[in-house]
């Protein structure tokens, strides 16, 4: 599909010279400027194929701090900005209840701007609301992801292409952890809700859709939530699967861990950019490749994450990259949301649920 920029509608200052010739940049606008829409914004701004043009947020002052920051103008109204800016990319990265109760309708505003839109995970808690999301990104060709960024580090494509490849042969479970404390409560169901579209979205990277989840879920003293919960998961091809995680441990190392065997072997990957083990079934030998670019975990690993992830978009849209296609899709981020909302169901109905 051939992606529409300013640039290629003839406007000289979204060009720029890259690797001895010119280079369409896509021009980039921001929706929400939290911490993390300001290290989206940083993200953009080292990209060599997009330029941020402006940022936006209801909070006038956090707009104009990241506009004063990176030389960019300030907006606090999603539309206005969107209609002076005419942006070929937006970020959204608003927050609101449960981190995702904002993001709905600057996304619907951006796609019918026109707009690609990379948004904040999660999609939306609001099932119904998730889905007008991609439905309007696929009716008007958008390129629409979701920042699911714990598959976008160089262990996990690896161990990503040992099991196209086939080297672990014929999948049969994936066993899956995440831990971090985090003190916040607010619904009975916020660690679900906003800890394991990541889990979730791993887990279906590597073995893909979940068709059934059955979810126990128990709570450390002082807590009100359900702040830890384990799932078993059915997948659509046969796979079987185990997720724990819990808001009540302190992050330690590693927080995060993820193992998926077959009939020819299986690989274990530690917090999805430390170190990766593949254990052959059929010798002793095993593989270890340890991650000597992001090292140990510290604010500037977990900033790699979203920098790959964000480049990652960056690219595809300038490739032409078909909607479809994009990794990391909101398509990914709603099949994520379905888990959660049947894994809820379940504990409320004590029962097996199957995903819609």
């Amino acid at each position: 599909m051939a992606i529409e920029t300013t640039a290629a509608r003839g406007d000289p200052s979204a060009e720029r010279w890259l690797s001895g010739g010119f280079c369409i940049v896509l021009r980039v606008a921001i929706v929400g400027l939290g911490p993390i829409g300001n290290q989206h914004a940083d993200h953009y701004t080292s990209s060599p194929l997009c330029e941020l043009v402006g940022v936006c947020d209801r909070i006038p002052e956090r707009a104009d701090a990241t506009a004063a920051r990176l030389g960019v103008p300030a907006f606090y109204n999603a539309e206005e900005m969107l209609k002076a800016l005419a942006p070929d990319i937006c970020g959204i990265t608003t927050g609101g209840e449960e981190y995702a109760s904002d993001h709905y309708e600057p996304t619907i505003q951006a796609l019918e701007a026109g707009c690609h839109v990379l948004g904040e995970k999660p999609i939306s808690n609001d099932i119904a609301q998730a889905e007008e999301m991609v439905r309007v990104a696929r009716e008007r060709k958008r390129c629409y992801g979701i920042n699911l960024n714990h598959r976008f580090t160089p262990l996990a494509r690896k161990a990503k292409e040992w099991v196209e490849n086939g080297r672990l042969g014929h999948l049969l479970f994936v066993n899956m952890a995440m831990w971090i404390k985090n003190p916040r409560e607010s619904s009975p169901w916020f660690q679900i809700k906003a800890l394991h579209p990541h889990t979730v979205d791993v887990m279906r990277y590597f073995c893909g859709d979940i068709v059934k989840v059955q979810c126990f879920v128990t709570k450390a003293p002082g807590r009100k939530i359900w702040s830890t919960a384990h799932f078993n998961m059915l997948f659509a091809n046969g796979v079987v699967g185990g997720l724990t995680g819990s808001y009540d441990i302190e992050r330690g190392h590693p927080m995060e861990r993820c193992e998926v065997a077959g009939t020819g072997g299986r690989f274990v990957l530690e917090d999805m950019f430390d170190e990766l083990t593949l254990y052959p079934a059929d010798t002793m030998e095993k593989t270890v490749i340890s991650n000597t670019v992001f090292g140990h975990i510290t604010e500037k690993t977990f900033a790699d994450t979203f920098r790959n992830r964000i480049h990652r978009f960056v690219e595809q849209v300038h490739e032409g990259c078909a909607p479809e296609d994009i990794d990391g899709s909101g398509a990914d981020g709603l099949a994520a949301q379905k888990v959660l909302a049947a894994a809820i169901e379940s504990v409320q109905n004590e029962s097996v649920v199957t995903v819609k």
